[in-house]
């Protein structure tokens, strides 16, 4: 396993930030970590990289332990902290060089740079950058002497949708590289694009894990089905109401009615139209948004847990930002 912790706990005097905690991220996987800010990403991240230490139980980082063996995690791990500082009398080439230096690697400042879309600002000090070409140059500090773990705490902060775009497609080149990525996040966008699988943190607790679309299977949520017809009518409205398991018929237009119901009712509703006197010309199902599904998640005190491992579930740290680069 690229992470595990393993009943793992952190008391901040009389407050329990961490009870018992137990998951895994795979090698080779881009793992999404989801939660609204304050949820405790930041500290969890901060507990791997031996910045917090946890009160009970144990994280390992690559086989390593997060505590016993942390210069080895933090040479074989690339960093990109929520709250980092950068030298603002440095150039971007002097930052990348600090950082190929401390992982004793031979890597080209300039390549790095070019990578993350700011090799011709390599010579300008970093404190005239924008938040976005600070993030840029940060995470080509993380990716110094081909990490083997990149660990990155809201990796889009601050970029333009180029340059989050951009950054989807360096997680993913990681990834087919070999390296395993563990990233948290708020927009839910980014997750959805490049995650294998995801955790999503409400009240302190890890509710689910497992990939998107089957998280969206357990939450058993109806379907959207947009139907066109040739004109909608009053019988078309009522023979698909008061059908088991419709939970809403709505007349968007002339042509066009929109149904909330069970994904299996889906063939009883244009039965239905048909035998009211209506024709189907097109239709259209619409799935339950990222938005929608992690709202159920994170608000919902019945919300259904992913079909993963009952140690794969509990997770609670407050937020706590870093405020150094750690590369």
């Amino acid at each position: 396993m690229a992470i595990e912790l393993t009943g793992l706990s952190k008391q901040y005097g009389d407050v329990t930030a961490l009870n018992s905690v137990s998951l895994t991220v795979r090698r080779g996987e881009i793992f999404g970590f989801l939660g609204p800010n304050g949820a405790g990403k930041s500290t969890t991240i901060d507990i791997l990289l031996d910045f917090v230490r946890p009160t009970a139980g144990t994280a390992t980082v690559l086989g390593y332990d997060a505590q016993d063996d942390s210069m080895a995690v933090r040479q074989a791990v690339g960093i990109l902290p929520d709250g980092y500082h950068l030298y603002d009398r440095l150039t971007a080439r002097q930052h990348l060089e600090f950082a190929i230096a401390s992982k004793g690697s031979d890597d080209d400042p300039i390549e790095l740079l070019e990578r993350v879309g700011i090799a011709d600002a390599a010579d300008r000090k970093a404190g005239g950058f924008s938040k976005g070409m600070k993030q840029r140059l940060v995470l080509a500090m993380a990716l110094a002497g081909s990490p083997e773990l990149l660990i990155l705490d809201e990796p889009s902060t601050g970029l333009d949708p180029n340059g989050a775009r951009e950054m989807r497609d360096i997680i993913r080149a990681e990834r087919n590289r070999g390296a395993t990525v563990f990233f948290s996040s708020h927009i839910l966008e980014q997750v959805e694009a490049v995650c294998d699988r995801v955790g999503i943190l409400r009240n302190g607790e890890l509710v689910a894990v497992d990939t998107i679309d089957a998280l969206r299977d357990a939450l058993g949520t109806d379907t959207r089905l947009v139907l066109t017809v040739e004109s909608v009518t009053d019988d078309m409205v009522n023979a698909v109401a008061v059908l088991p398991e419709v939970t809403g018929v709505h007349a968007d237009s002339e042509t066009r009615l929109t149904v909330t119901c069970a994904p299996e009712t889906k063939t009883a509703v244009m039965h239905a139209l048909e035998a009211a006197g209506g024709t189907v010309v097109d239709f259209d199902i619409e799935e339950t948004s990222l938005e929608e599904m992690f709202a159920a998640y994170t608000t919902d005190d019945d919300t259904a847990t992913s079909s993963e491992d009952e140690d794969d579930r509990e997770l609670v740290a407050p937020s706590a930002e870093s405020e150094e680069v750690r590369a």
